[in-house]
């Protein structure tokens, strides 16, 4: 399956992310609902990273991907911050996602997952995960053109959800 540039130069890696969270989620983000800047998990995943990575240059946009930082060498290393591993193979889709990406701009890299309260780090690569990774962008292509939001299902992370109102209220 060939996923072209201008394809996927719309999806965004929070979109991935949140494609294995929650597709509702998902939705409601695609439409411009966002409700993180009000959620005290999301202010605490911030605080963590400018505490623990404070040095580094933040926030590495290239196109519609946004990278926590980059470090330099023979190959580049993309970084990505998160809270907890509750939510891991959404965060490994988001930063192989990003590998992905690169990788159609000619770039090599590889992706190091970070949680710093936990004191851990896994490193990624891209290498037998692109036919998965083009899956999930038709996925979150699918779910970005539904006329309304998939029906929520209900699990124990919906209670920190910034979308839980939206949903259960």
């Amino acid at each position: 399956m060939e996923v072209y540039p201008e394809q996927h130069l719309l999806i965004t890696g929070t979109e991935i992310n949140y494609l294995f969270i929650c597709p509702t989620k998902l939705w409601y983000f695609t439409k411009g609902i966002t409700m993180e800047q009000e959620n005290e998990w999301v202010d605490l995943g911030k605080f963590l990273h400018e505490r623990r990575y404070g040095s580094e240059e933040k926030e590495v946009q290239i196109g519609p991907i946004k990278i926590d930082f980059i470090r330099g060498g023979n190959v580049i290393e993309v970084h990505e911050v998160k809270k907890s591993k509750s939510m891991e193979k959404a965060h490994e889709m988001q930063a192989l996602y990003y590998l992905y990406y690169l990788k159609r701009l000619g770039i090599r890299a590889r992706a190091v997952l970070h949680y710093p309260k936990l004191n851990e780090k896994r490193e990624l690569a891209l290498d037998g995960h692109e036919e998965e990774i083009e899956a999930a962008i038709k996925e979150v292509e699918r779910i970005k053109s539904l006329p309304a939001p998939p029906e929520p299902v209900k699990s124990r992370k919906c209670k920190k959800c910034a979308y839980y109102e939206l949903c259960w209220v």
